[in-house]
């Protein structure tokens, strides 16, 4: 958890503490070196473990060893990815993981109506007919749902810092709608001429494709992992449903790809004062900061002398 939520939570740990000058080269240290301690803290569980080795529960202690780190891989990782996503803009969380809702509810319906063709044998009730329903669904309500919602700021400004701060911000291109003319397609009576489309409209196209296709996936996997252990669900709160791990078996695959197509495809990939701000801030000690700060002035005063 340190070395994971630090990774991405960095830049937003330092913003919230450049107040006080002593937390913040506390905070700057620990940032620096985060890598260092997080893999001795590994290495002092390592060590321990192989302390704690006993004759006739070698098999065991070795399973449990196994399972500490499957666990660590496929919970706290890709739940770090899901914070890191909240970061970049709660967009970037919401909406994908409402397109596994939307792919789970449209896939029930779709098959339970006009299932007939099964799709796989780890889950029989799994159609063709309610995976293809799905599909279509969930492509046509990404576009809407992104329009919608990529009008509030609340939802597209990254947060920078760990405040509960009121979020302000350029909404850059992606979320300034473009007009697309319709003369041509429509009808002489058709109301409208032209339609307002967001150019992340078109990215999470991507987003409910991988909704559709590949993150049902990792309902297979749960479905094999139930049955290799011989029990229907993982929980029963939710009646008919089964338990809240039933219902997430789907959303960790998503936050790990929607955090990855952010940052590929997304993001900007020209040097922002933001990036060049946020390096600022992890590599340089505050001597070094001031320094810099210093030097700038300089530049600036020589280049105000200098004449047109």
């Amino acid at each position: 958890m340190l070395f994971t939520y630090g990774r991405f939570l960095s830049r937003q740990l330092v913003n919230t503490v450049t107040s006080d000058k002593l937390l913040y080269q506390l905070v700057s240290g620990l940032i620096k070196y985060q890598m260092v301690i997080c893999y001795f803290l590994y290495i002092a569980g390592f060590v321990w473990f192989i302390l704690t080795l006993k004759k006739k529960m070698y098999k065991y202690q070795f399973s449990q060893y196994a399972w500490t780190h499957m666990i660590l891989l496929i919970v706290s990782v890709q739940s770090s990815f899901t914070v890191a996503n909240i970061f970049e803009g709660i967009f970037w969380f919401l909406l994908p993981a409402s397109l596994i809702v939307i792919n789970d509810i449209a896939a029930y319906f779709f098959g339970f109506f006009f299932g007939r063709t099964p799709l796989i044998k780890l889950s029989p009730k799994k159609t063709w007919e309610g995976f293809i329903g799905a599909l279509v669904t969930t492509m046509f309500s990404a576009f809407v749902l992104a329009n919608l919602m990529g009008r509030f700021q609340w939802l597209t400004c990254p947060r920078k810092d760990l405040s509960t701060a009121w979020l302000h911000c350029d909404p850059g291109p992606m979320f300034k709608p473009e007009y697309y003319s319709l003369q041509g397609w429509v009808p002489q009576w058709f109301p409208w001429k032209e339609v307002p489309i967001l150019p992340v409209q078109w990215h999470v196209l991507a987003l409910g494709l991988f909704a559709s296709i590949i993150a049902p996936f990792g309902g297979f996997f749960a479905s094999g992992f139930k049955r290799a252990f011989k029990f229907k669900d993982f929980g029963d709160s939710i009646p008919g449903h089964g338990g809240i791990t039933d219902r997430m078996d789907c959303q960790m695959v998503m936050a790990v790809f929607a955090y990855i197509y952010h940052q590929s495809f997304v993001m900007p990939e020209s040097f922002s004062v933001e990036m060049i701000l946020d390096q600022i801030l992890r590599n340089l000690t505050f001597e070094e900061q001031q320094t810099l700060y210093e030097q700038l002035g300089k530049i600036f005063q020589d280049r105000q002398a200098m004449p047109p």
